[in-house]
């Protein structure tokens, strides 16, 4: 029989309810059956009712005891709640930085405010304090860091548990290099994350993710490909695939896209289409002008917030010209042609 257990009541609660109504309060506790090898309870059968009555065999050879079996059936809706608090808290309707100071201790007089689906680049030359802001991002900084930014969610300061915990992350980031240690094909990698999500239909979400990240990809990849054998650009294309379709954070961080030999805006516009909020550090004035507003970062700190202007905008179409035509010389280059006819 079940042993009485003193976890979450509501886990507790749903170890009574016939199988039925617990699919429908919560859909993917069911597959916690045939992940331990068992059938499906009837639909009229509550768990705890289930598991006192199978079979001593069957639980033997699947090295179950049966006592134990309604504390790892908590355990595992504990985890589904878990995740879905996760969902939920991703939710945010904005992120606001309060200023601090750079290093010189000039105070930076600002309050920016950003919203799901805004672009936000950073721009200053290389040590301005582009990557430190990001950082203080990551860790939802609460004038602890070097800068003394703040970082408030939906304009208050996060609960102190959000700046460790892993499962509601709300920061992503995307760095400018990717290295991959596991030993695993890129369909097994992207089916290994979407598990862990508790995704439904994961063969048909790994492969839209895969089919994304080639399209982003300046040379394709198969699902059978190492993930330790990618290149630069498709380790980039193929996180940015994850983050846009996977990850639950709202906020994701970009330091020089740019470089990495993928389709930059295709990949910024993927993460927007998906309601992210973008912050990406950049020295291309294309994506630059892709933001509703740039950071300009000196000595540390910001020294100026430029918000595109409808002019800038429409040069974005000449510097979209010009870098298609460097575009096709690369590629010529790439591909041992000559460039003396490209005008």
């Amino acid at each position: 029989m079940s042993t009485p257990l003193s976890k979450n009541s509501r886990e507790e609660s749903l170890l009574n309810l016939p199988l039925a109504e617990l699919l429908r309060q919560s859909p993917l506790a069911g597959e916690f059956f045939p992940t331990m090898g068992l059938p499906l309870p009837p639909e009229t059968m509550s768990p705890s009712a289930y598991f006192a009555i199978l079979d001593g065999e069957l639980l033997e050879d699947l090295a179950l005891a049966r006592e134990s079996l309604a504390e790892q059936f908590t355990d595992y809706l504990s985890l589904l709640s878990t995740l879905q608090k996760g969902r939920d808290a991703s939710r945010l309707e904005s992120i606001t930085i309060q200023g601090g100071h750079d290093k010189s201790n000039r105070q930076e007089e600002f309050s920016l405010t950003i919203r799901p689906g805004e672009i936000v680049s950073l721009v200053g030359p290389t040590g301005s304090g582009k990557s430190r802001f990001l950082a203080d991002i990551e860790w939802l900084a609460q004038g602890d860091t070097p800068t003394g930014r703040s970082v408030l969610i939906d304009g208050v300061p996060p609960e102190p548990g959000l700046r460790f915990a892993i499962d509601r992350k709300l920061v992503a980031q995307l760095s400018q290099n990717m290295n991959f240690v596991m030993d695993l094909s890129v369909e097994e990698f992207i089916t290994m994350h979407a598990e862990s999500r508790m995704m439904e239909d994961i063969p048909a979400i790994t492969r839209s993710i895969i089919a994304l990240a080639n399209e982003l990809a300046g040379e394709r990849f198969s699902p059978e490909t190492p993930v330790t054998s990618l290149s630069g650009g498709q380790s980039r294309a193929l996180m940015i695939a994850d983050t846009s379709c996977l990850s639950n954070s709202p906020i994701v961080l970009i330091d020089e896209i740019e470089n990495a030999g993928i389709d930059r805006k295709r990949a910024v516009r993927t993460l927007v289409d998906k309601r992210k909020i973008v912050l990406m550090a950049t020295h291309d004035p294309i994506l630059a002008l892709m933001g509703e507003r740039r950071l300009v970062f000196k000595n540390g700190g910001i020294a100026a917030i430029i918000t595109t202007s409808d002019k800038e905008r429409a040069n974005l179409k000449l510097f979209e010209e010009m870098d298609a035509k460097l575009g096709a010389v690369r590629n010529a280059l790439r591909n041992g042609e000559r460039i003396e006819d490209f005008r």
